[in-house]
């Protein structure tokens, strides 16, 4: 008899073996899954776009002496005193709460060094954060957790929350085992209760009402500080519009591969729209209104070196905001905590059960034990040296493209390797002068 050739079981394309312990989990507990971190799954990003070095047509900047600048003003179409950043990369709202007071402060101090702003977060603002950070945003979130008048004073600018990249349309949460004593004192809640933040602002219901809760913001702070508001990218051409016919000074744009502290898996894998597509719209709304590099547009949402920086000012941003990298710098996931990660069923890069508070780190808890091992100094240093590194990445390519700004990169300096990045981009597929769309 012939003996025929092994043959190996074919695995499922859609069920997978990660889907099928979903649904094996969902059916034996009956909830639906929450962790933290941004989404997972492979989406088009700035990997799929590519810069055009300069050569004969164009012709490139010597390293190493030609300077390249990197400032950026942030807020200064209404305000005071805007902002006035030495990188265009900032630190995005991360909650005290969802984080440590040790990593608040550790992001206070590395933004410092950097010359950047770091940003509250929901719950408050503390007195790590404001004392470390030269340049502190004030986040105004719907649940107003810890708001109050003094706080919105002491801030260097307020951003309005509207949504979050991970979570467009949805509210944050906080379990009951994260909300310590302190925690629940500046959030007014009760001690170890599981809390939800709604999803919307409780005083308005539209663009006309947020039109009046800026003025509000401005005359309690006396027209000094800049106002921000903050989009989670969904529709960012009339989002945009919106804010901006509102009054915001600048603009935060979250792509759907923005973290959170903890949400719906459901959220964070299914609503929303990458941070590459939302850029073109966001720019375009800007342009529509006469109003693109005078009302800033910041781009967040899986931000990671100093490439993402460049690519997205070229496609029209004026800053990033970073999170999770943000996190990583601090020492989050850090592979040397491996044993711990595995103890708690999963491994180092893998870990987002953020809102669990057992993070070996000591960043992402409120566990007096482990919050001890992060070193807030040792910490803000990695960080500056991560966000130096970031920036000297960008600058790098912008003299590669004959630019001495940052700011001065555009979409012509670019590429994309993929039909869905050019379409979303509106840059050409590379090789070709075609734009999908177009």
């Amino acid at each position: 008899m012939t003996k025929l050739p092994q043959t190996f079981p074919r695995q499922s394309n859609l069920f997978d073996k990660y889907t099928n312990s979903e649904i094996r989990r969902a059916a034996q507990t009956g909830i639906y899954d929450i962790r933290g971190g941004g989404s997972k799954r492979r989406l088009p990003h700035f990997d799929d776009l590519l810069f055009l070095g300069a050569s004969i047509s164009r012709y490139p900047l010597e390293g190493y002496r030609e300077s390249c600048n990197t400032k950026v003003t942030i807020g200064d179409k209404n305000a005071e005193n805007p902002l006035h950043l030495d990188i265009p990369i900032t630190i995005a709202g991360m909650s005290f709460g969802a984080l440590s007071g040790r990593a608040k402060e550790a992001l206070g101090r590395g933004a410092t060094i950097a010359g950047t702003s770091t940003t509250t977060g929901d719950g408050g603002m503390t007195k790590e954060e404001r004392g470390h950070s030269n340049k502190l945003i004030y986040q105004l979130l719907p649940s107003r957790y810890g708001m109050n008048p003094d706080d919105l004073r002491k801030a260097d600018a307020i951003e309005i929350v509207v949504g979050q990249g991970a979570k467009p349309g949805g509210g944050g949460m906080l379990l009951g085992q994260k909300i310590s004593d302190r925690v629940a004192e500046m959030r007014t809640l009760p001690k170890g209760i599981d809390q939800r933040s709604p999803c919307r602002h409780p005083d308005w219901t539209g663009p006309d009402d947020m039109e009046i809760k800026i003025l509000e913001l401005r005359e309690i702070t006396s027209w000094k500080v800049p106002i921000l508001v903050k989009v989670a990218a969904a529709r960012p051409f009339y989002d945009i519009a919106l804010a901006v016919k509102s009054g915001a000074d600048a603009i935060v744009i979250d792509g759907m591969q923005g973290g959170t502290a903890a949400t719906q898996e459901v959220f964070i894998e299914h609503v929303g729209i990458p941070t590459l597509a939302c850029i073109k719209p966001a720019v375009e709304a800007l342009q529509e209104l006469g109003v693109h590099k005078k009302v800033q547009l910041i781009v967040s949402g899986g931000i990671r070196n100093g490439a993402d920086v460049a690519k997205a000012m070229a496609l029209g941003a004026d800053a990033v905001s970073i999170g999770t990298a943000a996190l990583i710098a601090l020492g989050d996931n850090d592979p040397k905590f491996e044993k711990d990660y595995q103890k708690l069923g999963t491994t180092a890069g893998a870990y987002d059960d953020w809102h669990e508070g057992n993070d070996p780190a000591g960043i992402t808890t409120q566990n007096p034990k482990l919050m001890k091992r992060l070193n807030p100094v040792e910490g803000g240093r990695r960080l500056a040296n991560f966000l130096k590194v970031m920036t000297m990445e960008a600058q790098t390519i912008a003299r590669a493209c004959g630019k001495n700004d940052l700011r001065n990169l555009e979409p012509e300096d670019l590429c994309a390797l993929t039909v869905e990045a050019a379409a979303m981009s509106g840059v050409p597929l590379a090789g070709t002068s075609w734009i999908p769309g177009d």
